[in-house]
């Protein structure tokens, strides 16, 4: 696994992931995050099944999602859509603090499980698929399903300066955006890239 782990990270270096978010990628062992028979498949260029029909994103989607949020370390960053919980443990440790929410129970249940081995102390787990069941506003904000529409009521929950960045499309392909509030309130753009997302739900299964 080890050697399947530096061979994926390499390739992330072709498609611009670099610094800290390269490192943080490489520390996690996305293996564990998928089930016996899929460990095999864990490191490859792949989206793979985590049930109730929710996928873990490919490593190259994940990662550039990431360092779109441009973390320093201090970072109140709100993750919504655990999954699998990969994504919560490359956010891990590139935040001060991660709140993640997911709103079908036996997932939320199973990563938090999972982070109980992990010495991470940093993460709130929420079982919820309501983004303003999460208290406060954040500096950062990463959606990990597709919406067809920019959620105005999320913007509310960043903070000045703050990075948004999500998915934005139908099931026939998203293009992932990256938004940045100015202290007035508006928000400056940017698309950094494309994929497929399983479909933002909210309320709990």
């Amino acid at each position: 696994m080890e050697y399947a782990r530096r061979d994926m990270t390499q390739s992330l270096v072709a498609k611009g992931i670099s610094g800290v978010v390269l490192d943080a990628v490489y520390r996690t062992p996305r293996h564990l995050f998928v089930s016996d028979a899929l460990r095999y498949s864990a490191y490859k260029e792949t989206s793979l099944p985590i049930g109730f029909g929710q996928t873990i994103s490919k490593p190259s989607v994940i990662a550039a999602m990431v360092q779109a949020l441009s973390l320093t370390g201090d970072e109140h960053v709100l993750e919504i859509g655990t999954g699998s919980g990969y994504q919560t443990a490359v956010l891990s440790q590139l935040a001060g603090h991660v709140v993640t929410m997911e709103r079908i129970e036996v997932l939320a249940m199973r990563a938090s499980k999972l982070f109980e081995s992990f010495d991470v102390s940093n993460i709130t787990f929420l079982h919820t698929g309501d983004f303003n069941d999460a208290e406060g506003t954040f500096d950062a904000i990463l959606v990990a399903a597709g919406v067809d529409i920019l959620p105005v009521d999320l913007c509310d929950k960043l903070n000045a300066g703050g990075r948004l960045v999500v998915p934005l499309g139908d099931n026939s392909g998203h293009r992932i955006m990256k938004y940045i509030k100015k202290a007035d309130g508006s928000l400056l753009e940017d698309n950094i890239g494309s994929a497929v997302f399983v479909p933002y739900i909210a309320g709990s299964c």
